[in-house]
């Protein structure tokens, strides 16, 4: 049974920090590209940050650059989503995804039940 689950969300303060992990189980954890997402509400979900499988490539959305670092630790089978200097617009709904590699046919999309991160003074 595949699993995704992620913690560590909660509600911090403005410039303050979290860390989100992704704990997978169910599937070859570390063939699969992994990504965090959120949405905010009222807004559609948008990628925010993305690592290969071996953690060589990583891509990161324009609004969270030089705040946010991604990383995958694949011998415990966990993602993390280290998030600084936190701004009010980073509140929303964070979601791990797992995407299988493209030898994969058909491809598996898999997602997490999401972690709420709110922002706030």
């Amino acid at each position: 049974q595949v699993q995704l689950v992620e913690s560590g969300g909660g509600l911090v303060q403005p410039g303050g920090s979290l860390t989100l992990s992704c704990a997978a189980s169910g599937f070859t954890f570390s063939t699969y590209l992994m990504s965090w997402y959120r949405q905010a509400p009222g807004k559609e979900r948008e990628s925010v940050a993305t690592i290969s499988s071996t953690g060589g490539m990583i891509n990161y959305a324009d609004s969270v650059k030089g705040r946010f670092t991604i990383s995958r630790y694949n011998a415990e089978n966990t993602m993390y989503l280290q998030m600084n200097s936190l701004k009010p617009e980073d509140t929303a709904v964070y979601y791990c995804n797992a995407v299988s590699p493209a030898y994969y046919s058909p491809r598996r999309i898999y997602w997490g039940q999401g972690t709420q991160v709110t922002v706030s003074s």
